[in-house]
Parts: C-alpha cells; sequence; structure tokens
C-alpha cells in the first residue's frame, strides 16, 4: 500500500496534464462542496441553540 502522505514529485514534461477545465472544474465543485457543508453546520448550529 502507498504512504499517503508521501510527497509527489510535480509532473515532468513528457507526463502530461490534466486539461486545465477539468481541472477548474475539480476546484469548483471541491470548493463549492466545502461551502456547502460549512453552511449546513452552521444552520444546524443555529438551530440547535434556539430550539426550545
Amino acid at each position: 500500500m502507498a504512504d499517503p502522505f508521501k510527497p509527489v514529485a510535480p509532473p515532468t514534461e513528457d507526463e502530461k496534464q490534466a486539461p486545465l477545465a477539468r481541472r477548474l472544474l475539480w476546484f469548483a465543485a471541491l470548493a463549492l462542496s466545502g461551502l456547502i457543508v460549512v453552511a449546513g453546520a452552521s444552520y444546524f448550529l443555529r438551530a440547535i441553540l434556539f430550539m426550545g
């Protein structure tokens, strides 16, 4: 099994990177999911605070 904390070297010029659009889509998806999780947690905590 690979070590998850082992650093990975950047791709060399011979290796092909993923297209920019695909990388930007991943970035946007991760940013949006983080926003949704934080907003959901804050509304949940607010609902608990005002319960009862």
